[in-house]
């Protein structure tokens, strides 16, 4: 028997069934016609929302990265709850703006921006985080063509990373950002040459959930950004943290300590350089606001033995859930929180693999998982599938489709 990760804190069990926003998955499921269905809940995004706020220092900006998730109505939702979006697409930047989403609080970081996402960035007034000298030239050109003061940041890549981190963004040779060492010289060529300055973004990693990395990094951002600013002799309007949060995914995982992280970053707010002390600090996060907000329910379609070991076969798969599958960068593949969605209540009493309808062996939802004993039509319940599920998977694979979709 394999462990199954930790349910989130934000469900409850109704009528024998796991309930979301109050409704238990079967209703959900009626109301959208079909499965697979991936169902995101308002009241686990709002009190993941106040738990930070109350977390963080007051002068702390929160910004949504909205490749964790662009669904419409959530992105929508995340608009009067957050403030600031991170894009990394010209797409992304045409969704935020249907979302009612204002360019002054879009930034747009990304190492291979084409020209024509650059120029449009410009005309509108998003702030380009520039990933390099070429892409910083292209956008003070931009800006002379339309006559405007193009909004620039620079993003660096520091000489640090962030400890644990499950995908790192930072430290040696990268594709995203400007080394350090060539930091300076260009946001003074910015400056000089009349650019709106906004400062820069520093972001080394991601999905980490040791406390002490992340303070340790913050803290070294903080110098970081001092230092460049006063190595180069302008001022820092705008420091972007990057983000780091991580959620717990599998077995073992604890919960972030965000209090801490909170009280450490405001003593360091409270005796900042002297060039740090009007800026404006935000930090940039995904999967930590949304990750743990949503479900993925897909239904049993087959329930079959092979030598000795059951089988339980769905309508879903890695199509729609290519990270719970195992296929989205992790190493070596452990089980997220899954559940019977529809016997919620039951106890667990068989060993079962439960896996999707593609025909790939990759195609793994929960190895060796001990559930209730589920036939063909009950719903499977995958967790923390909130962020980077949809939007990056391959849905189209095998011709399968989209999932559908709902905020509740």
């Amino acid at each position: 028997m394999k462990p199954l990760g930790p349910i989130p804190p934000y469900f409850e069990e109704l009528h024998g069934e796991l309930a979301i926003g109050g409704r238990t998955a079967s209703a959900l499921v009626k109301e959208a016609g079909d499965t697979p269905l991936f169902v995101y809940s308002r009241d686990a995004i709002t009190r993941r929302m106040a738990e930070l706020r109350a977390a963080m220092p007051d002068r702390l900006r929160l910004h949504y990265a909205m490749k964790a998730n662009p669904y419409r109505p959530l992105l929508e939702f995340m608009a009067d709850l957050v403030d600031g979006l991170d894009i990394a697409s010209g797409g992304e930047f045409e969704q935020a703006r249907e979302a009612g989403y204002l360019p002054r609080e879009i930034s747009f970081a990304g190492p291979g921006k084409r020209e024509r996402e650059v120029f449009a960035a410009v005309r509108a007034g998003v702030t380009l985080n520039l990933e390099s000298e070429g892409e910083a030239e292209r956008a003070l050109e931009a800006g002379k063509t339309l006559g405007i003061a193009p909004r620039l940041a620079i993003r660096v890549n520091p000489s640090f990373e962030l400890r644990g981190s499950g995908m790192k963004m930072g430290g040696g040779a990268k594709p995203f950002g400007i080394d350090e060492d060539r930091v300076p010289v260009l946001a003074r060529k910015l400056v000089d040459e009349g650019a709106n300055w906004r400062g820069f973004h520093i972001y080394s990693g991601s999905q980490a959930l040791d406390a002490e990395a992340l303070i340790e990094t913050q803290a070294n951002v903080l110098a970081l950004a001092a230092r460049l600013g006063k190595e180069a002799e302008v001022p820092v309007p705008h420091l972007n943290m990057g983000g780091g949060f991580g959620i717990p995914y599998f077995d073992r995982d604890s919960a972030l300590d965000i209090a801490a992280i909170g009280r450490a970053l405001q003593e360091r707010f409270a005796d900042l350089p002297e060039n740090l002390r009007e800026t404006e600090f935000a930090l940039e996060l995904g999967r930590y606001l949304v990750g743990e907000a949503g479900v993925y329910l897909t239904r049993i379609v087959e329930r079959k033995v092979s030598h000795g070991l059951t089988y339980l076969i769905t309508d879903g798969g890695l199509h729609h859930q290519l990270a719970a599958s195992g296929n989205f960068g992790t190493v070596v593949r452990r089980n997220y929180p899954v559940a019977i969605a529809t016997r919620f209540a039951e106890e667990p009493s068989e060993e079962v693999n439960i896996v999707g309808c593609l025909c790939t062996p990759l195609d793994r939802l929960a190895d060796e998982a001990c559930v209730p004993q589920a036939e063909i039509g009950d719903l499977v319940a995958v967790f923390c599938a909130g962020a980077y599920g949809a939007s990056a998977s391959p849905s189209a694979f095998l011709g399968q489709g989209s999932a559908h979709e709902m905020l509740v």
